[in-house]
């Protein structure tokens, strides 16, 4: 039974926890600030009840400050290293310098709640950047619960996490993805990175890759010398060896033209390396013949390990893409200048190291790259229903959740089907464009690449 204490003008509540000491002794909690006698009492009959009934969290346990509950809280999480990293940065940046000095049991959903409202109002932390600091969070409470820091989490679930105005997500507007817009971006792509670029864009448009997976693609897993030439080199897929077996009986030159996502290029503490595509989605992708014939052409241009150079000739990811290589191409720009500087004290006009022509503007101005993998999907989704979820979706790197996930397969039938649409949309577009394909380029194009074109139209036109 609990038991009272006066001391001064304020009393306290003291009762036994159930457990003991090291000397042996039982171990008591307490608390005080009490005006009334039987007030206090009653809380400690309460608290007997939690401990009775095993939901009772100690005071000295909940008094461990959140500083130091997140400096040892990360290591306790399986994530890649990418996630990894941002976590630490959310719980430095964020949550430590809100709730460093609060006790992890004092949390309340109230103040909870507050700065749930601060956090989304901050400039420099958008809707979704806000959204993922507030569930890792969220997994903080979670364990902390579990470690029987506090008797539950201050953050609402379910019915209780709707609580408020409706606030309808904002989502990006895009257009459609049409194939003479890739076409542009293609020849713009060209014209700023040669080649490599060309095939590049059509490489994303018509395979849905991720940029992570287009750079770190090597020779050994593209057209035309996979599957053959599979090094057989991630040694975490258990049945590689089945794998590569089926793979030489299904796809190839003579079969059908693929290439397999084996891996993508990150950095891990600033080296790059690489690893497993994103959830860990390994898979193979069947590609028109069109682009069967680009890929051809640009390996027998080079005889380097990856497939896409950057403009130097080196790894691509080593390049800040994005800025450097996608605005320029997708943005447009002015035509190279000679400018002015001072060498040796003498004022010297200079022309550019890579003079470049003009390069239009394409509708993609000021939209991501990464729109080209959705348009991807939008094409495969506009064959009248002709394909399956299952192989659009496994395409894709994604999975099928539930039985259907679990009973579906990607049929050799269902991959042609998909590599004949998308050759289908191509020589439409060709016969259809009413120009010659290399006109829209703002510079001459390799002539490699420019004899490829002429055949396209040429092979058109006699089909029509």
């Amino acid at each position: 039974m609990p038991y009272v204490e006066w001391r001064g003008s304020k009393c306290r509540v003291r009762w036994k926890t159930g457990k003991l000491l090291p000397n042996g002794k039982p171990e008591y909690d307490s608390r005080s600030g009490f005006t009334d006698e039987d007030e206090a009492y009653n809380y400690g009959l309460d608290r007997e009840s939690d401990i009775r009934n095993d939901r009772y969290i100690s005071r000295r346990d909940g008094a461990i400050l959140m500083r130091d509950y997140c400096r040892t809280w990360p290591d306790t999480l399986d994530v890649g290293h990418l996630r990894d990293k941002a976590i630490r940065s959310m719980i430095r940046l964020y949550i430590v310098p809100r709730w460093g000095e609060t006790a992890v049991g004092d949390i309340k959903p109230s103040a909870y709640r507050a700065w749930k409202k601060q956090l989304k109002a901050l400039p420099n932390v958008g809707e979704k950047y806000g959204e993922e600091i507030l569930t890792v969070f969220s997994m903080l409470m979670d364990d902390a619960v579990d470690d029987e820091l506090r008797s539950s989490s201050p953050v609402p679930k379910g019915k209780r996490q709707r609580r408020g105005r409706y606030k309808k997500k904002p989502r990006e507007r895009k257009r459609e993805m049409r194939i003479e817009d890739v076409h542009q971006l293609a020849l713009n792509a060209a014209t700023f990175w040669s080649l490599d670029g060309f095939v590049f864009v059509w490489t994303m448009a018509t395979t849905g890759m991720r940029p992570a997976e287009l750079y770190a693609l090597r020779r050994v897993y593209s057209h035309p010398h996979w599957p053959a030439s599979d090094p057989l080199d991630d040694l975490e897929e258990e049945d590689r060896e089945e794998r590569h077996a089926e793979d030489l009986e299904r796809y190839g030159t003579e079969l059908m033209p693929a290439i397999r996502v084996q891996w993508q290029h990150q950095r891990e503490k600033g080296e790059l390396k690489l690893f497993p595509p994103k959830y860990e989605s390994r898979r193979t992708l069947v590609v028109p013949p069109f682009l069967a014939e680009l890929l051809e052409l640009l390996l027998s241009s080079h005889d380097s390990e990856y497939v896409f150079r950057s403009i130097a000739g080196g790894l691509l990811a080593n390049a800040n893409f994005s800025y450097h290589y996608w605005r320029p191409i997708a943005d447009g720009r002015p035509a190279s200048e000679e400018f002015e500087r001072t060498r040796l004290g003498q004022r010297q006009l200079v022309v550019p190291r890579r003079p470049l022509p003009e390069i239009p503007e394409t509708v993609y101005k000021g939209k991501r790259l990464y729109l080209l993998r959705h348009g991807h999907k939008e094409w495969i989704d506009e064959s009248g229903g002709t394909h399956s979820r299952i192989a659009i979706e496994s395409r894709m790197g994604h999975e099928v959740a539930g039985v259907e996930g679990l009973y579906s397969n990607v049929t050799r039938e269902m991959e042609k089907r998909i590599m004949d649409s998308l050759q289908s949309r191509w020589l439409q577009f060709v016969t259809d464009s009413g120009v010659r394909l290399w006109e829209p380029s703002p510079i001459s194009l390799p002539p490699a690449l420019l004899d490829w074109l002429k055949l396209q139209v040429k092979t058109a036109k006699d089909a029509s």
